[in-house]
């Protein structure tokens, strides 16, 4: 007798991959616009900085004076210095070779500067008239967080997020590059509140002000700014930090869309649906 195979199981049907609204109109466009307006004024930033590459604290900074921070060079290296700790650069930072072969000494080189080569006052109509767009852009976003409901919706932190075992667990979950899935993928986890909530409420308005701190001009009108930040010299040094404190949100961000599927949020950034990724399966 000739034993036959039982047929196969039927396959089971596979189900559509679920799509959420995930990013509002306003979200998108302040978003791009942002990311690009951010990047032109670390570019033309840096190029100011490269006119005097040292930065102090207090209401006066000059070549004689100590500087906490500074970018420089000797004849044949280039160094940062920050505090009495100093770090060659060369190459890098403060004596570099330029396309054509040429040994220049600005701070930063040529291709991480608006314009590309030294022009202060370029480098000041570039940085100004993007600091308006980034203004203005942040107020208007901020109203339509508040008034649209997406402070209460996405940025508010539930009683429950707050317990320090919740937050313990979400930092390993980054530790491990264990990205959420399932609905959970839809909401923002704490970390990210954190972190959006400390961009769009501290550090930008934080550039804002600083950057105004340091206009002779504004100081007639508000000059209780000087002394909110200790001086056009500390206020300076602050919005240095905070500039970089954007750019590393900026690597990070950019490293957590990678690893998090970059087309789906790219895709969901661009026009607002969102793929939710399948649920982690149980195992046996």
């Amino acid at each position: 007798m000739v034993e036959t195979a039982p047929p196969p199981a039927p396959s089971e049907p596979s189900i559509p991959p679920t799509r959420v609204y995930r990013h509002r109109l306003p979200t998108r466009i302040w978003h791009w616009v942002n990311a690009v307006t951010l990047l032109i004024l670390l570019m033309s930033g840096l190029m100011i900085f490269n006119a005097h590459p040292r930065l102090y604290w207090g209401q006066y900074g000059a070549n004689p004076d100590y500087a906490w921070l500074a970018v420089g060079s000797t004849r044949d290296t280039g160094f940062l210095r920050i505090g009495e700790t100093r770090i060659e650069t060369t190459g890098i930072l403060g004596r570099w070779t330029d396309a054509g072969g040429e040994q220049q000494t600005w701070a930063f080189p040529g291709w991480a500067t608006i314009p590309t080569t030294y022009s202060l006052a370029d480098g000041r109509r570039w940085h100004l008239l993007f600091a308006w767009v980034l203004a203005i852009g942040l107020t208007l976003y901020m109203l339509w967080t508040a008034i649209g409901g997406h402070l209460a919706k996405d940025l508010h932190i539930r009683r429950g997020e707050w317990s320090p075992r919740h937050i313990w667990q979400d930092i390993k979950d980054h530790a491990r590059l264990r990205s959420p899935r399932g609905e959970a993928a839809a909401r923002y986890n704490i970390l990210q509140k954190f972190s959006y909530i400390g961009v769009i409420f501290i550090l930008l308005p934080l550039m804002i002000l600083t950057g105004l701190t340091m206009s002779p001009g504004f100081n007639a009108t508000a000059p209780w700014l000087l002394d909110l930040f200790g001086g056009r010299q500390s206020a300076r040094s602050i919005h240095f930090i905070a500039a970089w404190a954007l750019a590393a949100f900026f690597l990070i961000h950019i490293a957590m869309v990678l690893l998090a599927g970059p087309v789906n949020e790219i895709r969901s950034m661009l026009t607002g649906w969102f793929r939710l990724p399948a649920e982690r399966s149980a195992g046996p």
